[in-house]
């Protein structure tokens, strides 16, 4: 490392090194500093990791470019000045945590920076579910709350999501503002840090969450359908299986081998429900389990998500994950069957289904940008959901998808249909031939080089297509712009005769994604079959079309 440039990167390191709290980070950063390391350093300190709207996310290790006690510290005192600016002085800030890699050293370095800036902090007392932390802020009053999880991220990320008070998470412009107190600190050496001055909550608060996981039930319902359930190796088994003794159903048969938290995953490749293979041990349980069950269920590791699977001899496995689109449907006509009163809300990505069985209730329907930030922030909203495998369902007590309550939902429409000799997929049936059959797939595309997506979508805005599957694009819109309900996001729509296509950059991991959807009309249970061929060569000429416009 000879030139002003090398030099520069170095003392950044050495600066960095200086007042590292972690002595796993400061070991690590010691070595790639003695080696001149230039590729590793400048990996690291090439920039900051960005604080946006989902708050941190990003893979673990030395530096501003990656999570670490540091960055934690210094995005907790920003937090903490916001607040403090916002008026809040001395309000309570609730922190959560999963069971990856050094969440719970954020948890607690977060909780004494609030009690260093003078303000409350309370902890929860052990690895639990994001909805829980959810519920905590308004179950607690508090002012603010913490959850440190990447969610269904690989083992070497973690994360750290901040929500207001309101029990949602933050949203433009709070966001910038929590970015630039951020920025603001100059030094580590400026953030007090005691080492006690904060509660560590009881399991009152985790009482509190599972007796209101009854209300999303209704009284006297059936409570007779079997599943089973992994917790992909996360913190959502014990509250699962404690939300549905309670409710009393039969108990949840446990995928043993992704039971209890793991922060390395060992037995998936990336620990989400959606990738091929992660839910093969939970078949493989469901096939040796008797009697038969009625339904798969799994959550994502910090289990604000829900996976549901139903049984399908037509399959290899003998069972067929539900996209969360025909999930959304499902809860929804469930919901709109109990008398639902309030607004459906729904991401722009996920199906126009619910819109049409919002429609026929006669209940309001909104569509918002992608993700819970949005959604859970629609006004009077009764019922929220998102592709992605999220579902609201009980948007008084947790603003933000939870797989908790969903799992108990989906169980209790089970137990319904079954009682008539039916099942989810009878009920996906009907919809069909009411509705119309909504037929949705995705085209994600990972990436090492992040440029390939802003390539894509460059390509896609200089020279968007005309055609797709055959079908005429009647409207494309650069969502940059806004438009008249929606807020400016980096998207493209292209509305086709029959179908929709939405194209964006993910929010959270380095994928484009593509949204795919296409509406066959159906008129009677006998075009089922066919309207289904049709719709799987659609979406297939879809996806091969627009990945040929976007040059992926």
């Amino acid at each position: 490392m000879q030139d002003a440039t090398d030099d520069d990167l170095l003392a950044r390191a050495r600066a960095w090194l200086a007042e590292d709290p972690d002595p796993d980070t400061r070991a690590e950063l010691a070595r790639l500093i003695d080696a001149e390391d230039h590729a590793q350093l400048t990996a690291r300190f090439s920039g900051t990791l960005q604080f946006g709207t989902a708050g941190l996310r990003g893979e673990l290790g030395a530096g501003p470019l990656r999570m670490n006690r540091s960055v934690v510290i210094r995005a907790a005192a920003g937090l903490a000045a916001y607040l403090k600016k916002q008026g809040h002085t001395d309000g309570l800030v609730v922190v959560g945590y999963d069971a990856r890699h050094k969440s719970e050293d954020f948890a607690r370095d977060t909780a004494a920076v609030m009690t260093g800036a003078g303000l409350r902090a309370a902890v929860l007392p052990r690895p639990l579910p994001t909805p829980v932390l959810a519920f905590a802020i308004r179950h607690l009053g508090a002012v603010a709350g913490v959850e440190v999880t990447a969610s269904h991220n690989p083992p070497r990320d973690n994360g750290y999501k901040v929500y207001l008070g309101d029990g949602s998470q933050i949203v433009p412009p709070a966001d910038a503002e929590i970015a630039a107190e951020i920025d603001a600190v100059r030094t580590l050496h400026d953030v007090p840090r005691p080492a006690t001055g904060w509660q560590t909550l009881t399991d009152d608060v985790l009482d509190a969450y599972l007796a209101r996981t009854d209300a999303v039930l209704a009284e006297d319902s059936p409570r007779t359908a079997r599943t089973v359930y992994t917790a992909m190796h996360g913190v959502g088994k014990d509250t699962l299986r404690a939300a549905f003794e309670r409710a009393g159903f039969p108990r949840p048969v446990l995928v043993t081998e992704q039971a209890d938290p793991d922060p390395d995953f060992p037995t998936v490749a990336f620990p989400n429900p959606e990738e091929p293979g992660a839910m093969d041990l939970a078949f493989a349980q469901a096939r040796a389990t008797t009697p038969a069950p009625d339904l798969v269920i799994a959550n994502d590791p910090d289990a604000d998500r829900l996976a549901v699977a139903v049984p399908d001899p037509t399959v290899a496995a003998g069972w067929r994950m539900l996209r969360g689109d025909e999930v959304g449907a499902l809860l929804a006509a469930h919901l709109v069957t109990r008398g639902a009163q309030g607004t459906f809300a729904e991401s722009i990505v996920s199906s126009s289904l619910l819109g049409r069985i919002a429609a026929k209730a006669g209940v309001p329907h909104v569509e918002t940008l992608t993700g819970f930030k949005w959604i859970a922030r629609v006004e009077n909203i009764r019922y929220g959901y998102e592709e992605a495998l999220g579902y609201c369902v009980d948007p008084e007590g947790v603003r933000d998808k939870d797989g908790i309550t969903a799992a108990l939902l989906i169980t209790e429409l089970a137990s319904v249909l079954k009682t008539e000799g039916r099942t989810l997929l009878d009920l996906l049936d009907d919809i069909a031939v009411e509705h119309g059959l909504h037929a949705t797939d995705q085209l994600s595309v990972r990436v090492e080089d992040l440029s390939l997506i802003a390539a894509a979508m460059h390509r896609l805005r200089e020279q968007p297509p005309t055609t797709l599957a055959g079908l005429p694009v009647t409207r494309a819109e650069d969502l940059t712009r806004g438009t008249d309900t929606l807020p400016p996001t980096d998207g493209l729509r292209y509305t086709l005769e029959g179908a929709r296509v939405i194209v964006r950059p993910s929010g959270t991991e380095p994928k484009l994604k593509c949204y795919l959807e296409v509406v066959v009309p159906v008129a009677a249970h006998a075009d089922l079959p066919a309207a289904r061929t049709k719709a799987t060569d659609l979406l297939t000429a879809l996806k091969q079309d627009l990945s040929t416009a976007a040059g992926i």
